[in-house]
């Protein structure tokens, strides 16, 4: 099949950009303007299985089939079609590990996902006597069951017969933008096998700075190099549209990992600038530039993306397992409200958390403290605590989270924090975010267009096609909504934030190596 040449300039027929934003709860196609702004949308959640505690699958064919129903639904809410599309970006839930038969595409097992923690004792393994940080100067990344390349090894050695298959070359391992990326440019039939660096630089397998596969370190975990996509930049012509996934010979032109994504869309371009993504966990990067930032206060280094044949900029990242998903622990779990919306109702009830505090380390706790022994728990209680007590607790931990890994890429960066901007579901909340704005002693900003990780997507996949012919055009696009500003003084916040330290230590050493 022959495919159009893309035009370098902007051509007046393609008016507009779709990203497909494959998440951890749901997957969404959003199409937008040269502006930056939705036209159309469509978003459809998707299952998730919990075999067993710490276990947490997607089925990876489930998401495929919402990949290509939100493709078509979004396409008829904006009345438009593919012929309108310039190019096509895809973020994604980070991490995620799916394992396919290259003949059939059917996974051999389900999608294991970032929040699993099943490979612990993998990662002990691995880590020896030289410790959990043993591949962090190659890879920037501590071994932890956070990361793709311990999920690969389990599912090699777990299910019958597959290090065999992966061995003689039948089996391919991608995050779910490879795994969407091959399906919608045909899978089996000709599918492109291919990651960008961000995504490869969360597998603990990638040379942080030379930006290929180590092929030492693949063999010590056990993955098969044959088996691992082939890495590209984040903004490039990767391949077209397959006649089956409704795109047909649309340029697939931008990959970002979500919190990449986010990044990108908040026009954080300049070191120093970062960003909060509040959704299921929450993940704050800093632009380090074009310097790998190697943290020595528990953060991570990884890539924050890079535009065609461009050098890479690097970044600082704080990883929060668990905030979006505490809310919706107290809706489902608890039955303490009945919608997330509802939390904060109840939160502003009261004035403060009534001495209670929530750490919610579900599956340990990422960072800054990496500690896999941690567990939730709750405390301070007293008779006066009531359920309003215990929603606001629940907001303010997310709140004292990213206060942490703030404090942290203070101590390992040069440039100090000056503002944060701020993404995602949770940043509709305003008492949550007049709070982090208290606990942080910095503004809080707010974007315009909140939907900022699919329109990272599409601002990279738009660069590559020219689209856009800049980074400088995109960040003129960015626009601030809403800003909070901090209203208590330094006393009162070193006394909450000491409060939530000896919070966190009681959730310490609960899991325990037998």
């Amino acid at each position: 099949m022959t495919h159009p040449t893309p035009d370098t300039k902007r051509p007046t027929e393609k008016q507009y950009v779709m990203a497909i934003d494959q998440g951890t709860t749901s997957t969404r196609a959003v199409i937008f303007d040269h502006s930056g702004t939705p036209v159309g949308a469509a978003q459809r959640e998707h299952e998730q299985i919990f075999p067993q505690a710490g276990w947490v699958e997607h089925d990876a064919l489930e998401i495929w089939r919402n990949t290509r129903d939100m493709i078509s639904l979004a396409l008829s809410e904006a009345s438009v079609n593919r012929h309108s599309l310039a190019g096509v970006g895809i973020t994604n839930q980070r991490e995620t590990t799916v394992v396919w038969d290259r003949h059939t595409g059917k996974p051999i097992y389900n999608a294991v996902v970032w929040q699993d923690t099943r490979t612990q004792a993998i990662c002990d393994e691995l880590a020896g006597d030289a410790g959990p940080e043993r591949f962090k100067d190659r890879t920037g990344l501590p071994l932890a069951t956070y990361f793709a390349g311990p999920k690969i090894r389990w599912i090699l050695d777990n299910v019958d017969g597959a290090r065999e298959r992966a061995e003689n070359g039948d089996l391919l391992f991608g995050t779910m933008d490879t795994w969407v990326v091959w399906n919608l440019t045909g899978g089996p039939d000709g599918g492109v096998h291919i990651t960008d660096v961000t995504n490869a630089s969360r597998t603990l397998l990638m040379n942080i700075d030379t930006l290929d596969w180590n092929e030492e370190i693949c063999a010590e975990v056990g993955v098969p190099v044959s088996m691992l996509p082939e890495i590209r930049t984040s903004s490039e012509i990767y391949g077209y549209g397959s006649r089956e996934s409704l795109l047909i010979d649309t340029p697939l032109s931008g990959v970002l990992g979500d919190q990449h994504a986010a990044t990108f869309g908040q026009a954080c371009y300049e070191p120093g600038q970062g960003k909060n993504t509040y959704g299921t966990g929450n993940f704050m990067l800093m632009n380090t530039g074009e310097d790998i930032v190697r943290s020595e206060n528990g953060l991570l280094t990884t890539v924050a993306y890079q535009l065609g044949g461009k050098k890479p900029i690097y970044a600082l990242e704080g990883s929060i397992a668990v905030t979006g998903s505490l809310i919706q622990w107290l809706r489902d779990n608890l039955g303490l409200i009945s919608s997330a919306q509802e939390v904060e109702s109840k939160a502003k009830k009261v004035e403060d958390n009534g001495g209670a505090y929530i750490v919610p380390a579900f599956s340990g706790l990422f960072a800054p403290h990496w500690r896999p022994d941690a567990r939730g728990v709750i405390v301070g209680l007293t008779r006066y605590v009531n359920q309003n007590h215990l929603c606001r607790a629940a907001l303010e931990s997310v709140a004292y989270q990213s206060a942490e890994v703030v404090q942290s890429m203070g101590a390992d960066a040069s440039d100090e924090l000056t503002e944060l901007k701020v993404d995602g579901g949770m940043v509709v909340n305003e008492t949550l975010m007049q709070f982090q704005a208290d606990v942080l002693g910095v503004d809080v900003v707010r974007p315009k267009v909140i939907e900022t990780t699919a329109l990272g997507a599409a601002y990279a996949a738009g660069l590559a096609v020219g689209f856009w012919e800049s980074t400088e055009e995109v960040a003129a696009n960015w626009a601030e909504d809403t800003r909070w500003s901090p209203q208590i003084d330094a006393a009162a916040r070193e006394q909450l934030l000491h409060q939530w330290s000896k919070a966190v230590e009681k959730s310490f050493d609960w899991v325990e190596e037998s």
